[in-house]
């Protein structure tokens, strides 16, 4: 299934939006299967001051992709791998937010220059190439879908077992410690959790706009939420709406998904960003 197909549904006379919305099916879920999770993992990526790392694992997942497609193996698999090996570096090394934005720095380029150097060896369709970058989410098959499902799962159970510890480690890491929560762990264990969603949602909106998905939605939802359940539903509901829509958009023209998703996401945040401001006022006037 490609754009073509969408064309010929759309352009072959009147559109026909049922066979539209039958062709993009798999798109629909991958879509918010991502935007749900990501929404819910970028609370903790927000209260951690992790939303640089997001872009770091991004860029590894992308040269373990771009590795993948020139070797003729699972793109998502080499975008799972290069997305862990960078994980579980900031995760292990990066206990301290100095060493990880250090660490994080060091591993953005020379992910970025490993994915060019091996898109530029591939010697396939230069779709293929752009769509590491952009995403093409219009080309998810079963098998992809059922990857999507299967991460997904694996990172709702992860962050389930270790809500308490990882919300605790979030919002005051001292008083975590010293109350004997391992810290060092806990951050282990969501980062690998983090790059597993990276991964897929690389292969998804790719590489460049991934945070759209990650750290968009959380960040819109601090702004008008405050509560520990408020926060995360509102988020992944952002999310959600961000990535179907955007979906529903794209499949309507012959532009890539990714910036429908990303100005969806953004215009979210200005919405909410704006709420939070006047309630802020309102609260002063009132005090």
């Amino acid at each position: 299934m490609n754009w073509s197909d969408i064309g010929d549904a759309m352009f072959g006379g009147l559109p026909d939006y049922g066979a539209i919305l039958a062709l993009v099916a798999n798109s629909l879920w991958a879509g918010a299967l991502l935007g749900l999770v990501g929404g819910l993992i970028g609370v903790f990526v927000m209260q951690r001051d992790m939303a640089f790392a997001v872009h770091g694992i991004s860029e590894l997942s992308f040269a373990g992709a771009a590795a993948a497609l020139l070797l003729g193996v699972d793109v998502v698999t080499g975008s799972i791998v290069g997305s862990l090996i960078a994980a579980a570096l900031i995760g292990w090394l990066g206990a301290r937010a100095r060493e990880r934005n250090s660490i994080i720095g060091v591993l953005m380029p020379f992910g970025l220059g490993l994915g060019i150097l091996f898109l530029s060896l591939y010697p396939g369709r230069s779709a293929n190439r752009f769509s590491l970058l952009t995403g093409q989410i219009v080309t998810v098959q079963n098998a992809q879908l059922g990857w999507l499902v299967a991460i997904s799962a694996v990172v709702l159970v992860g962050m389930l077992l270790m809500w308490r510890p990882l919300r605790f480690d979030s919002l005051d890491p001292q008083a975590a410690a010293a109350r004997g929560v391992p810290t060092r762990w806990v951050s282990l264990g969501f980062m690998l959790l983090l790059g597993l969603i990276v991964a897929v949602a690389v292969h998804i909106i790719g590489a460049l706009l991934v945070m759209a998905l990650v750290v968009t939605p959380a960040a819109a939802a601090m702004r008008v939420a405050a509560g520990p359940l408020a926060v995360p539903v509102l988020a992944a509901v952002f999310g959600f709406v961000s990535a179907v829509g955007g979906i529903l958009l794209a499949v309507m023209g012959q532009l890539p998904v990714s910036p429908y998703i990303t100005t969806i996401s953004f215009v979210i945040y200005l919405i909410c960003r704006g709420i939070g401001a006047a309630r802020d006022r309102t609260t002063r006037v009132l005090a």
